[in-house]
């Protein structure tokens, strides 16, 4: 198993917030629900503030990051339109978002693994064990949310069920 290097943990720390920060603004305009756009922009903003530490982490240690090419932006700007046109329910945009966490976490976690604990820079590894941190809960909220959303589909309710959760008597 090859040794990751501390710049290499911080440009996992860096790729992960501009993934995600691409995905929740691909996903917001496709989003009418209020709490659910509530929690992606809480999101955003946590993605925003630890992907800005990564970068001055980096300007001071002289690390170059580079951020997702063209193409791949365009394949998840398209994959995610394409996914919202036909469902862009609560629980459906949740699920979306359990997918990209998952993966973010699941990326943080093997770069985490293969670094060497006395050679790494301990800034560094503090950044993205936050960040690891934070995906963690947001998992735990998309799913909190999959699962309010799921509940409610079989509670009748009034007005578009596309609207997100409601919880009135039955008509």
């Amino acid at each position: 198993m090859e040794i990751k290097k501390s710049e290499e943990v911080l440009a996992e720390v860096h790729r992960n917030c501009q993934l995600a920060l691409q995905s929740i603004s691909d996903i917001l305009p496709e989003t009418e629900d209020a709490e659910l756009r509530e929690e992606l922009l809480r999101q955003h903003e946590d993605y925003e503030k630890i992907g800005g530490r990564a970068a001055i982490l980096a300007k001071d240690k002289s690390i170059e990051l580079k951020n997702p090419g063209p193409i791949k932006k365009a394949m998840m700007w398209s994959s995610i339109k394409m996914s919202t046109m036909s469902d862009n329910s609560r629980a459906h945009i949740a699920e979306m978002m359990v997918q990209g966490t998952v993966m973010g976490i699941t990326a943080l976690k093997s770069t985490l693994g293969e670094v060497s604990e006395d050679c790494a820079d301990g800034d560094i590894l503090s950044l993205a064990r936050e960040l690891l941190s934070a995906e963690e809960g947001f998992e735990k909220k998309w799913k909190e949310m999959i699962a309010c959303a799921r509940f409610s589909a079989k509670t009748p309710r009034r007005g578009n069920p596309r609207r997100g959760l409601s919880f009135t008597a039955p008509v």
